[in-house]
Order: structure tokens, then sequence, then C-alpha cells
């Protein structure tokens, strides 16, 4: 009797094991602290359940039945399968790996915004004042906060929470704002036809974070492109610009002697006339003194800036460029050439092998020229797919080997050049004039002055070789006589001037960036990237920006709609009743 009521004890202490895991258990998940207590409970009701399973096995000899073996196996399978999806899950929690479908990559983030976010130099949190929680809004949301800890939103009720909705001056359900440190901005107001876009978001994370503003002119006067809305206009280009942080303005250069002090960059789009000599000057010492100008120039047209871009290398080439492979793709003619080839430069390095066009297009041509870097943006396909024609006149474009030149040919360049501040200090060399090298005949005169002596006199244009000490590269032949001994080693009043660079970029279009098109494939980066970098704005993201998703509503007239209903709800079924007596017929 003793024995037995032993073994009694001994199953109800055993008992106690389970118990115990199930007092931890809650103890953990009530207190959502995992402590001390509830670790204590769950060991010691884990350590007597193993007791209790091993001392039962033993008075049983339940080990050694064929049950007992088939049930560990099939208990052991499945906690394989368990922890074999359990580790997947992990790894799929940890390494996103997402396949988008979609044309326009509507569920993945641009790059230009994956970029933004990751770099951001403090917290930032999105606040969305609304009770309803769309799917497509927390998926976007969801992606932008994988890129970095520092971003993170939340949904608010503004009823339930009026004190933090007076505090950002919710007036309606459904505005979303951004917050970063003591600055707020409203991004847009959503609703059931109007989802929360990317590229508000995306642009107004950017002006949040980036606290300077650059100034970026439009030189008008001379038929370029106009910047408010209209025909063959570039507002669009100035909105994008906007919504980068830049302020724009036009400026003349007629009714001032030079460039604004602020200036960031100018642009010259699509000038149909040529400049004052007063102008081109205008344009030439502001780049002397570390400015930046993007020039897109369309064929057909002189905007008399030969001497400015004689000191550059860079010849604008009368031909069209022609370029039959997108023809049919981009359905605008053999004069509007595809590009998918692009320099290693920060402006396209995000490009890949992604389309760009540029309807009616001059080639660029670029001669080396000590104290500049070059760098090829745009280049079409090589021939026979491309090439420049000279016959402008003719109807059919064929490939003349008298007069036309074979592609690939440069349809945009980015161009540097170090600019040193000339010290009173010390006495610098004098260039002996020569002709510049030029793919065409040139004068051997300019009224535009040496960018390394910056003289205001007409002096004749310096040769590459005759190159001033303070040129950032060295000559490569030996210079002509000075009127002087050569130059001693510089002061250190000299030594100490701080060198800047000058940037210019020149296109061989302008309609690209124009209303309509600015926005197709990669135009718009094409020249919001090129404006970023002649910014000198390190901290601006230079990448392809987000897209809007392509509205592909079909819109059916009354009688479309009529004939739909009638053909699925009248034509079908009697063709298909019409079918089935026929079989009927021929079985019978």
């Amino acid at each position: 009797m003793k024995i037995l009521a032993k073994k009694k004890l001994w199953k109800y202490l055993f008992w106690l094991g389970p118990f115990l895991i199930t007092v931890g258990l809650t103890a953990g998940l009530v207190s959502d602290q995992w402590g001390l207590i509830p670790l204590v409970f769950l060991i010691t009701g884990i350590v007597i359940s193993g007791l209790g399973i091993i001392w039962q096995s033993y008075q049983s000899n339940w080990w050694n039945r064929r049950s007992t073996q088939a049930g560990t196996n099939a208990l052991v399978a499945t906690l394989a399968i368990l922890a074999i999806l359990g580790l997947i899950n992990f790894l799929g929690t940890r390494y996103h790996l997402r396949a988008d479908l979609t044309e326009a990559q509507l569920f993945t983030l641009a790059p230009q915004s994956r970029e933004l976010v990751r770099v951001l130099p403090q917290p930032v949190k999105v606040w969305v004042f609304d009770i309803n929680q769309n799917p497509q809004d927390r998926e976007l949301l969801e992606n932008y906060q994988r890129q970095s800890s520092k971003f993170k939103y939340e949904y608010i009720d503004p009823q339930a929470r009026p004190g933090l909705a007076e505090k950002f001056g919710v007036k309606d359900y459904g505005e979303v704002y951004l917050e970063s440190g003591d600055k707020r901005q409203l991004v847009q107001t959503i609703n059931e036809n109007e989802r929360l876009s990317e590229i508000r978001l995306t642009s107004r994370l950017q002006q949040l974070t980036n606290s300077t503003t650059a100034k970026v002119y439009f030189l008008q006067g001379h038929g370029e492109r106009q910047l408010s809305p209209g025909k063959d206009a570039i507002s669009q280009a100035v909105q994008g610009l906007g919504d980068k942080n830049f302020t724009t303005s036009p400026l003349n250069l007629g009714e001032t002697s030079k460039v604004p002090q602020d200036a960031a960059v100018v642009i010259v789009a699509g000038p149909k006339r040529g400049l004052f000599e007063g102008e081109v000057k205008a344009l030439q010492d502001y780049l002397n003194r570390g400015g930046n100008l993007l020039l897109m120039i369309d064929p057909n047209t002189d905007p008399k800036l030969n001497s400015l871009l004689q000191e550059w290398g860079v010849r604008l080439d009368n031909r069209l460029a022609v370029d039959v492979s997108g023809e049919s793709v981009v359905g605008l003619g053999p004069a509007a050439p595809l590009v998918t080839e692009y320099g290693q430069h920060p402006i396209t390095k995000d490009f890949g092998n992604g389309n760009s066009f540029y309807p009616i297009a001059r080639p660029l041509e670029i001669t080396s020229v000590p104290g500049v870097q070059a760098t090829p943006l745009l280049r079409t396909k090589p021939y026979p797919s491309s090439w420049a024609e000279s016959d402008l006149q003719s109807e059919k474009l064929e490939f003349n080997a008298d007069k036309d030149l074979k592609g690939p040919l440069t349809l945009g360049v980015a161009l540097t050049r170090k600019q040193t501040p000339k010290s009173t200090s010390t006495p610098q060399a004098a260039p002996t004039p020569s002709p510049l090298p030029s793919p065409t005949t040139q004068s051997k005169t300019s009224p535009t002055p040496s960018p390394s002596s910056k003289t205001p006199q007409a002096l004749p244009l310096p040769s590459p070789t005759t190159q001033s000490k303070t040129s950032p590269t060295p000559p490569t032949s030996p210079a002509s006589p000075a009127p002087s001994a050569s130059p001693a080693p510089p002061s250190p009043a000299a030594s100490s001037q701080t060198a800047t660079e000058s940037r210019l970029v020149v296109l061989g279009n302008s309609d690209f960036a124009t209303d309509g098109l600015f926005q197709q494939q990669l135009n718009g980066d094409v020249f919001l990237n090129s404006v970023t970098w002649l910014s000198q704005q390190d901290q601006q993201p230079l990448s392809i920006r987000p897209k809007e998703p392509k509205n592909r509503r079909i819109t059916l007239t009354t009688t479309q709609a009529n004939l739909l209903i009638l053909s699925s709800l009248l034509v079908l079924p009697l063709i298909g009743f019409a079918i089935a007596v026929i079989i009927w017929w021929k079985r019978r």
C-alpha cells in the first residue's frame, strides 16, 4: 500500500511541471517583461516535466514500444518542418526579396527616394491624420521605413487626440504631415480618389531635410523656352526644380551687366536668336568666378556662344542627329534619337540602360583642353543605327559618306574646370597669343578673355599649350616664350588661395525638357540631375525620380457600353446555346 501511495504521489508531483510552465508563460506575456520570475517558473516547469517523462517511460518501458518510436519520428519530423518554416520566415523578415511586376514599379521606391532616406541626417516622422488605414498607403510608408531606422510613421485619429491635431493645424481627415525636429510640413491630403504619392513625399522630405536653397536663373530675351505654362514651355521642369528646393527666376542680361552673385546655376534653354557680345562676356565672367552654366542648344540656331564654348573644347555641330533604331518605339520618327547609353558621371550613374529621347537634336564635338575635364553624358547608337545628317532639307534621310558623320554621336557633355583666384602678391606669366585648336576653322583672335588670365581687355585666345601656371593641368608641350623669365615659385600668399570649380553642361537639344516630354522616361531626370550637379550641392541626391502611375482606365461612350452589355448578356449566351444545339443534333 505504501508503494502504491508513493507512485501516485510522484505522479501528481510531475503534473506540477506543466502548471509551472503555464504560470511562467502567463507572467511573461501579461507583464511583457521576461525577467527573473517568469524564467524561473519556465525552467523549473520544464525540468519537472522532463523528469516526469523519463520516470514514466522507465516504469512502463514506454520507449521500447513500436507506437512510441513511430510517434517520436512523426514528432521529430513535424518539429523539423516547423523549424525550417520558422527559419524561412526569419530570413524573409530580415532580408526582403520582392518582385515588382508593374510597368512603372509602383510598389518599389525609386532610387532617389531610397538614397534620400538612407542618408537622413536626423529622425523624420510621417503623421497621417485619418481613421482609415489604406493598405496601399501603409505599404508605401513601410517601404520608406525599411530603408532607414530614422524614418517612422503613425496613423492618428484627430478626434481621439485633438491636442496633437491642433498642434499640426489639422483641418480635415486625410491630412499627411512630415515632421523633423521643430520643422513640420504638409505633404498632401489623401482620400478615396487620391492616395499617398511617393513623388510628393520624397519632394517634401527633401525640402524638409535640406536647409539650403539654391537660386537658378533662366536666361530670357532671345526666344528661350517660356517658364509659365504654354506651348513648348518648360513649366514642368521649373516645378520639378521647386520640388527639389530650388528657387527660379528669369534673367535678362540686356538689362543687367552681369549675372547676379546669388546665382547657383544659369540655364540657357533653347535660344532662337544670338546673344549680344556683352551677354556672352557676362556668362564668361560668371564661369570664371566659379559659376555653373547649363546650355540646351537646338539645331538650326546660332546663339553666338562659340567663343565661350571654345574655351571648354566644345563645338556645336550644325548637322541633325538621326537615329533609326527607336523610330518604331518612340513614334517620333528618326529625328528623335533614343539614348540608352550614358557616360560614367554622377548625373547618369543610376540610369543603367534606361530610355531618354531628344526630338530634333544636334551632335556635339569635344576636343581636349588642358585644365578642363569633359565627360560625355548622352551617346547615340553606333552606325548604321545613327548618324549626323547634313542635308536638313531632304525629305528622305539617308547617310552620305561625303557629308554625314557616322555614329555614335555625343548629344550631351558635362565639363569641369578649376578656377584659382588671382593673387596680387605673385606675378603670373602672360601667355603668348596663339589660335585655339578647333574642329572647324576659327579666327585667331577673339574678344573673349582667357580663362586663366581673366583680363577684361580683348586679347587673343591662348593656345591650350600656353596656359598660365595657375592652370590645374600642366601643359603637355613647351610653352610659347614669355616676356619675362621663368616665374618664381609661388609665395605663401598665392599658395593659400583656394581653387573654385566651374561646371558646364551642354546639351544639343531643349525639346526633351518641354511640357509633356519632361515626364517621359528619363527626360526629366536628365534635366534635374544636371541642374543639381551644377549647383554643387553634394547633399542633394542624384538619381531617378519617382514615377506617377499611368491612368489605364477605359472610358466608354453610351453606345460602347450598350454594345458591351448586349454582347456579354445576349450574343455570347446565344452562341453557346447554338453550339450546344449543334452538338446535340449530331449525337442524337
